[in-house]
């Protein structure tokens, strides 16, 4: 026997006879030998063997071995079924093996089989397939494949046609293919704000699709017809290409005329969406349109250097309500949800802003709003989908003099977007870490970030914590940015038995402050959780009032939120 059919493991003593296995089965493929069932698809007859066709699928088990009227039958008849994806099915049933990559030319016959492995329940096959197509997609299939996946409801497969589709929308519209998509599938690509192309070629392609599809009803037209965001339509097309199909009547053509030439709210702009791309780039043509920057792009690198003199773009804060601010067109509409920026931050100064998006330039909309906070360093900026083509960020305070100086910029649509409330990041991480641009901006410790930097084991008598004089100053720290906050973790330093009280406030501009966590009359040692009522912070006082052992106040960590940890945990990171 050869060495490939026989696999032994010398040290269980188990032999191996999978391939033999697979090969005798496999002669018994289409083949009369032991038949004891005949199928009869497209009036061809295909021999079949029931126990092994039971043995490897439920649906033929119901169909022979639970009383069905099948299971009696020498002949049954498979009614809507190709002969030929119903053979590879049966190859597959024998073999366990398909070639998907010598059908490659017969998409066709891979939907078929598709359709096929998703009526018998193959599902394993039925995944391999979906991962196959979705490495085969390109503008002459990938009509086809929406349509199969959305049938048979393979929702990777889907979303992966919807990536490659809104990429290639241009394309796809004078394709020959776009016309016979299924009624549904367009509907559902004209909804997408990420279907984007010239508002006028997607109607003239639905025209053509209409007019391929003869027997529509009126109703189902009209359907269709309602997802074509007219108002983007320019209005000598509307007049000249709309008007001229005849599918829509007067009025419709002149509400949207009006809707375009009279808004002053946001059109249902489309846009490009490229997934975890940075869009503000000079790749993707974006450039900076207003500021003051000696040369220099906040698009460029946000690892370059900078400093006193150079490396940033700035405005005056002047305080007045008006178009002052940086300005940066984006290289097309882009459908971001996330913007992320480098404020200056070579010293403890703090910034207040705002940010305003558009597509045209006379319709700014305020997606950020932190005119009320004091931010520092890296800020991550999250916001609902929307397509953008214009970045305004104006500053509104500097702690130290009256210009806003912005380092980098980067602009994308991220998945991984966190939990938003009334446009605060509510955290599920803890915040309070140097990585998210947090602070310490008193206290006293060899190391300024000690007690943000997560090291809960390595402090003793003379390191490792942060400390103030009880009687006089405070621990402070100041978050990246404002963030929704409910609780604090904190580990006060325990090498001895020694007790603590304190108490801890917060602010969201260093001049109104509110007590969160009163301790003042507690005795309190070690690892201490506190939950509240959750609220925006970007500053947190502590302050501590006693100490069993001295007149000094010490604290090795503190995080916000609070992260869930065992007391078994803490003891062994402390040992």
């Amino acid at each position: 026997m050869s060495k490939s059919l026989l696999q032994t493991d010398i040290k269980s003593g188990e032999i191996n006879l999978t391939d033999k296995l697979s090969e005798d089965f496999s002669k018994l493929y289409l083949s009369a030998n032991y038949s004891d069932v005949t199928f009869i698809v497209e009036d061809e007859k295909i021999f079949g063997h029931k126990v092994i066709l039971a043995a490897r699928s439920d649906y033929f088990r119901a169909m022979f071995y639970s009383g069905l009227s099948e299971s009696t039958k020498a002949e049954i008849q498979l009614k809507e079924i190709k002969k030929d994806s119903f053979k590879i099915l049966l190859k597959y049933i024998y073999s366990g093996k398909i070639n998907l990559k010598m059908l490659t030319s017969q998409m066709s016959l891979i939907l078929d089989l598709l359709g096929l492995v998703n009526l018998f329940g193959y599902n394993e096959l039925k995944d391999e397939i979906s991962t196959f197509l979705k490495n085969s997609l390109k503008l002459s299939n990938v009509c086809n494949i929406l349509d199969a996946s959305r049938l048979y409801e393979l929702t990777s497969l889907t979303n992966m046609c919807y990536s490659f589709i809104d990429k290639n929308a241009e394309e796809l519209l004078t394709h020959e293919t776009f016309k016979y998509l299924y009624k549904d599938s367009l509907i559902l690509l004209l909804a997408r704000d990420s279907f984007y192309a010239d508002e006028v070629q997607i109607f003239k392609a639905v025209s053509q699709w209409i007019d391929a599809n003869s027997d529509l009803k009126p109703e189902e037209i009209k359907e269709v017809v309602n997802n074509i965001r007219l108002p983007l339509i320019s209005t000598i097309d509307l007049l000249e290409v709309v008007r001229s199909t005849g599918i829509l009547d007067a009025d419709t053509i002149l509400d949207a005329i009006q809707v375009r030439e009279q808004s002053k709210f946001r059109l249902p702009h489309r846009g490009r969406l490229y997934i975890e791309e940075d869009v503000a780039t000079n790749k993707y043509g974006a450039r900076v349109i207003q500021g003051i920057s000696d040369g220099f792009s906040v698009l460029e690198d946000s690892s370059h250097a900078y400093d006193m003199e150079k490396g940033y773009t700035r405005h005056a804060i002047t305080g007045k309500n008006d178009d002052n601010g940086i300005i940066v067109e984006l290289g097309n509409i882009y459908i971001i949800n996330f913007i992320k920026i480098l404020l200056w931050d070579l010293d403890n100064r703090s910034y207040s802003y705002v940010i305003d998006v558009c597509v045209e330039l006379d319709h700014w909309e305020r997606i950020i709003d932190y005119s009320a906070y004091h931010c520092r360093s890296w800020q991550y900026l999250y916001f609902p989908n929307r397509p953008v083509k214009y970045i305004r960020i104006k500053g509104t305070h500097n702690t130290v003099n009256r210009v806003f100086h912005l380092v980098s910029m980067e602009a994308m649509c991220t998945s991984n977007q966190p939990k938003i409330v009334n446009g605060i990041i509510s955290p599920k991480i803890n915040v309070a870490t140097v990585d998210k641009s947090a602070t310490v901006l008193e206290g006293v410790s060899r190391n300024k970030n000690s007690l943000l930097n997560g090291n809960v084991k390595d402090y003793d008598w003379d390191c490792g914590y942060t400390c103030h004089q009880l009687g006089s100053g405070n621990i402070l720290i100041q978050l990246g940015q404002p963030y929704l906050i409910g609780s604090f973790r904190l580990l006060l330093w325990d090498c001895d038995e020694r007790f603590y009280s304190f108490y801890i406030e917060t602010s969201v501009n260093e001049t109104t402050w509110e007590m969160i966590v009163d301790k003042r009359n507690e005795r309190l040692q070690s690892w201490q959780t506190f939950s509240f009522e959750p609220r925006v912070i970007t500053y947190i006082r502590i302050v501590g009032t006693y100490n069993s052992a001295n007149e000094i106040f010490h604290i090795v960590h503190f995080e916000c939120p609070a992260q869930e940890q065992s007391q078994e945990k803490n003891q062994a990171l402390i040992q």
